[in-house]
């Protein structure tokens, strides 16, 4: 596997990849890689003929006072994971060559898609998604890009920013990664203690909760949300960022009683730490 941190020579990398025909599936990451990482670069690896995979904190999706200086680094690890799952190439740029000037230009999705969930406060962080996935596909000119859905609210930014700017990339959506207890794989998984990760168990069990009542025919809004904010309410080490649904796909805003498929998605901090998780309930 190459581990390039050159703008220029991905650039020649991805001029070859193209000039031989040849299909190229990008897997951006921010780094601090876990088995829902490794598991988009298997499904890129099935389906294209190159992969690349991007390791960059990214500094504009980061808000004052957010975990930027914190986030886990450790790029070794992270480039042996990745050849292992078959990445071709790992791209590691500095945030100087990712962004070079300090009047720049911006990719930002707006109306009610990002003002939502995590958008409202997070005010930027959307626009520094979009920005920085933009120059991902521009410079990898990737046929597929693939994403997880535990991230649910970016994957439909992303969509719709592909969709209105007529980009060449298919986006693949993947199912979300859980440990065996349940809490979903993620990054920032690292800052909880050992207390902090047992109480954080709530998340999955609660959405599996809401779940299982929609599968016996609950179509109440209000009903769903309230067994799982109930019960998150009631680990007394968790705080409640939101509870909300939308629909699925496109995060519209959902009637009383919901009639197709729907994201119920929850942010919670425990201690410091603050996690996101959610659940696709789909109707029959």
């Amino acid at each position: 596997m190459i581990i390039c941190h050159e703008i220029g020579e991905l650039k020649d990398f991805v001029r070859r990849c193209k000039k031989e025909g040849k299909s190229i599936g990008l897997v951006t990451t921010m780094g601090a890689l876990h088995e829902g990482h490794a598991s988009l670069i298997r499904a890129a690896r099935k389906e294209n003929d190159i992969v690349i995979t991007t390791v960059f904190v990214n500094p504009t999706q980061f808000g004052p006072n957010e975990d930027y200086d914190a986030y886990p680094r450790r790029l070794e690890k992270d480039s042996a994971l990745a050849e292992a799952c078959g990445a071709d190439l790992l791209f590691a740029p500095a945030p100087s060559a990712m962004y070079p000037h300090e009047e720049m230009t911006w990719v930002e999705v707006t109306g009610h898609v990002t003002m939502i969930l995590c958008g409202r406060t997070r005010p930027i962080h959307f626009r520094g998604v979009a920005t920085v996935c933009a120059k991902f596909f521009n410079l990898t000119e990737c046929d597929r890009a693939y994403y997880g859905l535990k991230d649910a609210q970016q994957t439909q930014v992303l969509q719709r920013m592909v969709k209105d700017l007529f980009m060449n990339v298919e986006l693949r959506l993947m199912p979300i990664v859980r440990e065996e207890d349940g809490l979903a794989k993620s990054s920032r998984n690292v800052y909880l203690s050992q207390e902090e990760r047992k109480a954080a168990l709530v998340l999955s069990r609660s959405l599996a909760h809401a779940k299982e009542a929609f599968q016996k025919g609950e179509r109440n809004k209000d009903a769903l949300l309230t067994i799982v904010k109930n019960e998150i309410e009631e680990e007394p080490m968790s705080d409640i960022n939101y509870v909300e649904m939308y629909e699925m796909p496109g995060l519209a805003e959902l009637p009383e009683t919901i009639e197709g498929n729907a994201l119920l998605a929850v942010a919670v901090r425990f201690g410091k730490t603050r996690l996101i998780d959610n659940v696709i309930l789909e109707a029959e």
